[in-house]
């Protein structure tokens, strides 16, 4: 039977952790799960919980992780990478988060305006 610790020597625990990590989540012990945590369990045991980030947080954790995945910092992109940046932000619903808009034009370095004229140009596309 799969430990109840949480313990990250566990396989499905190590085979979830880079998932929980890409949307900024934590793992906890299934024991110290809180009302909001999704508890995960594997062959009839509570193995893991995961603590799901607020929604602005996954934001700033998605724009760190696509500045690294760049390599450089998003302000110093050109145009068009930006605009993919966009794009890939919009699929991934950023735009529904409060701020979302600002939150990108900030981490881009352009003004919400022009965040608004990719998305527009991403539908007329």
């Amino acid at each position: 039977m799969a430990p109840t610790t949480g313990d990250a020597n566990d396989p499905f625990v190590a085979a979830v952790k880079p998932l929980v990590d890409a949307m900024g989540g934590e793992l906890v012990p299934p024991g110290e799960a809180g009302p909001d945590d999704v508890v995960l369990s594997w062959e009839g045991a509570d193995v893991v919980a995961v603590r799901l980030p607020q929604l602005a947080e996954s934001l700033d954790h998605i724009l760190a992780a696509m500045e690294r995945k760049q390599g450089r910092p998003l302000p110093e992109l050109d145009r068009k990478a930006k605009q993919e940046v966009v794009r890939v932000l919009e699929a991934r619903g950023a735009f529904s988060v409060r701020h979302g808009v600002e939150t990108v034009a900030t981490a881009l370095g352009v003004s919400r305006f022009t965040v608004y004229n990719y998305l527009n140009r991403e539908k007329q596309a």
